[in-house]
C-alpha cells in the first residue's frame, strides 16, 4: 500500500500543484493515472486534489485557463504531493509553498518531483544530502543552486523511499507507473501502463535522452534492426560486433549511431533489456534466480545479481518477496 498516513477507512490522497504558466502535459499526466477512476482493477484508487498558491484562473500553455478547488492547505495535508514544475528555475520559490511542502514531509507524505519541480523540493530543503534528478537542461543549475544536494543527470528518476524526484516530461510517467507499482504491484502498474500505450517498466537507472541531431536516415534503422535482434537473442551471448552485424555496419559506425541514439552503450543497453526481461518471470513463476539469470542471458546468477541491484536497487530475490504474488512454476 502507499507510503501515506492514510487511514484505512478512506482513499490515499494525492495533491498536485498547478501553477501560472504552466505546461498542461505534466499536469495531464498525472490526472491521468490518478485521478480517473480505476473501478475495474479492484483496489482502492486514490483521491486527487488540485491545488495551486491562488484560487484565481492561471494561465496554461497553449492559450487556456486551469482553475484549481485547493489551497497549499490541502496539498500541505496529502498522502502524497505532485510538483510538475515550478513556474521559473532561476526565481525562487515562493515562502508559502516552502512552508506547505515542508509541513507535508514532516507530517509523512510522499513528496514527488516531475521535471523542474525538483527545484521546489531543494528549496524546502527536502533533497538535502539526498540523490535528485530534473531534466537533464537543468540539471547544472539545480546543482549550482543547492550544492548540498547529489543531482545526477544521468537518471529518469531516482526513488529515494519518501521522496522522488524525475528527469523531464515523459520520464514522469515512468515515475508515475512506478510509484502505482510500489502502490499497488505489478499487475496494476502494467495495467495503467497498456491503458497509457506506454512501457509497463523503466527502471530509473536508464539514461535520459540526451540532445542530438538524431536523423531518420538508414544507418538508425539499421540501429533499430540490431534492437530488434537483440532482443530476440537476449538468451544468447551478444557482444557489440554480433550487432554490428545485425545492423550491416562496422563496429565503429555501430558505436557512433546507437549511442548518438540511445544516449548509452550497446552492451549496456543490454543489461537493461535483461534485467527488464527478468522482471515477469521473477514476478509470476518460482523459477530459481540462478535459472532466471540464464534464461535472459546473464552468465552466472552473480552477474545478474550484480546488474539487477544496480538497476533496481534492491535484490532479485527481494524483487521477487515484493512482487511476486501468485508465482507459479514454469
Amino acid at each position: 500500500m502507499p507510503h501515506s498516513v492514510a487511514s484505512p477507512t478512506r482513499l490515499p490522497s494525492v495533491a498536485v500543484l498547478a501553477f501560472d504558466g504552466m505546461a498542461p502535459f505534466e499536469l495531464g499526466c498525472v490526472v491521468e493515472i490518478f485521478g480517473l477512476p480505476r473501478p475495474e482493477l479492484g483496489v482502492p484508487w486514490y483521491d486527487l486534489r488540485v491545488c495551486a498558491e491562488t484560487r484565481e484562473p492561471m494561465r496554461a500553455v497553449g492559450g487556456f485557463t486551469v482553475q484549481a478547488s485547493h489551497g497549499l492547505d490541502v496539498l500541505a495535508t496529502a498522502d502524497t504531493v505532485i510538483v510538475p514544475g515550478v513556474p521559473d528555475v532561476r526565481a525562487d520559490v515562493s515562502g508559502e509553498l516552502v512552508a506547505a511542502l515542508r509541513l507535508a514531509h514532516e507530517r509523512g507524505a510522499r513528496m514527488v518531483s516531475v521535471c523542474s519541480g525538483a527545484f521546489a523540493l531543494a528549496a524546502a530543503g527536502l533533497l538535502d544530502g539526498r540523490e535528485a534528478t530534473t531534466h537533464w537542461k537543468y540539471t547544472d543549475l539545480l546543482q549550482r543552486r543547492h550544492p548540498e544536494v547529489r543531482v545526477n543527470p544521468s537518471v529518469l528518476y531516482v526513488d529515494s523511499g519518501d521522496v522522488l524526484t524525475s528527469a523531464g516530461s515523459a520520464a514522469g510517467l515512468d515515475l508515475l507507473v512506478h510509484l502505482v507499482r510500489r502502490d499497488h504491484g505489478p499487475r496494476v502498474a502494467n495495467a495503467i501502463a497498456r491503458r497509457l500505450v506506454i512501457a509497463p517498466h523503466r527502471e530509473g537507472g536508464q539514461a535520459q535522452f540526451i540532445e542530438a541531431a538524431v536523423r531518420p536516415v538508414a544507418d538508425d534503422d539499421a540501429v533499430a534492426r540490431a534492437m530488434d535482434w537483440a532482443l530476440d537473442h537476449l538468451a544468447e551471448p551478444i557482444s557489440v560486433a554480433g550487432l554490428a552485424r545485425a545492423a550491416h555496419m562496422s563496429e565503429r559506425s555501430f558505436l557512433r549511431h546507437f549511442r548518438r541514439r540511445t544516449g548509452t552503450s550497446p552492451l549496456r543497453w543490454v543489461i537493461a533489456q535483461r534485467v527488464a526481461a527478468s522482471l515477469p518471470l521473477l514476478e509470476s513463476t518460482t523459477v530459481p534466480v540462478e535459472e532466471v539469470a540464464l534464461a535472459v542471458g546473464f552468465d552466472s546468477a552473480v552477474t545478474f545479481r550484480h546488474h539487477f541491484t544496480r538497476a533496481m536497487r534492491t535484490s532479485p530475490s527481494a524483487y521477487r518477496r515484493t512482487f511476486g504474488g501468485g508465482a507459479v512454476a514454469g
